[in-house]
């Protein structure tokens, strides 16, 4: 059996090719693709050629937020049948090495992650028309579910995960600086746990008109109403908590000058070296909380989407056909417009 893939080369060379699809081994299961999500991190692939010190070495299929059908388990799986819909976790850590073994699989030494280029051999991604993976990565979905919006179980995974490290956020004043993918799933994970208000800001107004429809009480333009944000840092600030999904120094410093003393600073975002105000952090006892990927998170993820509890439906802003996944990937690129941008793999 053949199947197209989307396969980067290098920078800016992304190619639709084909290839052969083994037989699903044991435990293994052929899927048929529906759809998924373009990442940041598929973008900065494409257009950097990687992602900080981690770069594309050799040929490598991206994509890591996808959604399938079972065309054929293989030997000794169960649970699974052909026709099935599935959500696809991209994740696999090795189960024993002393992370895992501490109950911290997202630091897992031997971790394998689709469309990841941290390793080599770079992890192959779910970006084609057939893919066999392992049947202790699907999910199996209800009847009718809505595959579009469950391919975005990754990133809202990645979302459930910062809410958590956060703590109860039930009643709490809630900002959110970067109104991407992440920062809208933010808002509506904030939401949706009970926060009494949810502040999101961007520098652009049609991505803040998604975050409003996931949940954000208010948002603020920053280029053009920045001044909005120095109310909330009178008084030495005015929000319980913060998710920082955008890694921009001016963002960071917004969230430090309007937390409240002992608030809680949640770095979703990621970049390289980044300046941080760290007098205002120790002044204002700020907690700062890394987050990192997800674990059981992705099936409360597929949970939450499934059965309506969130609505993922409004980020999606654009749908391409593989064939045309370079204009796919342009157009997810322009943040004056996407926010998240899926390929059909049209089964």
């Amino acid at each position: 059996m053949k199947t197209r893939v989307c396969r980067l080369h290098g920078r800016n060379d992304l190619r639709i090719e084909t290839e052969t699809v083994p037989e699903p081994g044991e435990g293994q299961v052929l899927l048929a693709i529906e759809a998924g999500g373009i990442c940041g991190s598929d973008m900065h692939y494409l257009s950097e050629g990687g992602i900080g010190t981690i770069r594309v070495r050799e040929p490598i299929i991206l994509g890591h937020e996808a959604s399938g059908r079972v065309v054929e388990p293989g030997p000794g799986v169960s649970g699974l049948s052909p026709g099935d819909a599935v959500a696809i976790n991209p994740s696999r850590p090795c189960g024993t090495c002393i992370y895992c073994a501490e109950g911290l699989p997202m630091h897992c030494l031997q971790m394998r992650f689709n469309g990841s280029a941290i390793r080599l051999p770079h992890e192959q991604g779910l970006f084609r028309e057939r893919i066999v993976v392992d049947a202790t990565q699907c999910i199996r979905l209800p009847e009718g579910a809505d595959l579009d919006a469950v391919a975005c179980a990754e990133p809202l995974a990645v979302c459930l995960h910062a809410r958590r490290m956060a703590g109860d956020v039930a009643g709490k004043r809630v900002l959110v600086t970067g109104a991407g993918p992440i920062g809208s799933l933010c808002a509506a994970a904030a939401a949706e746990a009970g926060a009494a208000e949810v502040v999101v800001t961007d520098l652009e107004d049609a991505v803040l008109d998604v975050a409003r429809r996931m949940g954000a009480t208010r948002t603020i333009n920053v280029v053009r109403d920045g001044a909005e944000m120095e109310h909330y840092g009178e008084n030495k600030g005015y929000f319980d908590v913060a998710f920082e999904c955008s890694a921009a120094a001016p963002a960071i410093r917004s969230a430090v000058n309007t937390l409240r003393p002992r608030g809680v600073l949640i770095q979703v975002g990621v970049a390289g070296d980044t300046p941080m105000p760290v007098n205002a952090l120790v002044a204002k006892e700020i907690c700062l909380q890394g987050t990192h990927r997800f674990h059981a998170e992705f099936a409360e993820a597929v949970e939450a989407i499934t059965s309506g509890r969130i609505d993922v439906r409004p980020i999606i802003t654009g749908t391409y056909p593989l064939q045309d996944a370079a204009e796919a990937f342009r157009v997810a690129a322009d943040r004056s417009r996407s926010v998240k941008v899926h390929l059909s793999f049209g089964q």
